[in-house]
């Protein structure tokens, strides 16, 4: 059962093409839907990407990927709309345990 309420006209269309086979059901029709919006609206793939990352929901590189740019142009995105990136270093422990691997591989 989808939580999505429309308006009684938007409804009986909906219902119509699933009567009709066009759709399997109401909410395959609002994912079909809300694909080809974000594929057609290139924006709203960018602005999701942006408050994806902002709310720290994904990395760089993954907000980069849903925007469907590469991390440098997602970067300059950022920095024309005024978003501090994070950058994660490692922590003193991961430094020295990567550089006793290393050793150890020698």
């Amino acid at each position: 059962m989808s939580i999505v309420s429309l308006p009684t006209a938007i409804e009986n269309e909906i219902s119509a093409l699933v009567k009709g086979g066009y759709f399997r059901s109401k909410d395959s029709f609002i994912e079909e839907s809300v694909k080809y919006m974000l594929v057609s609206r290139g924006d709203l793939k960018i602005n999701a990407a942006v408050e994806m990352y902002r709310s720290k929901d994904v990395s760089l590189a993954r907000a980069a990927e849903v925007a469907g740019m590469s991390i440098f142009e997602f970067k300059e995105i950022l920095k024309t709309r005024g978003i501090m990136m994070v950058v994660e270093t490692p922590s003193k422990e991961e430094i020295d345990s990567q550089i006793k691997k290393m050793e150890n591989a020698r």
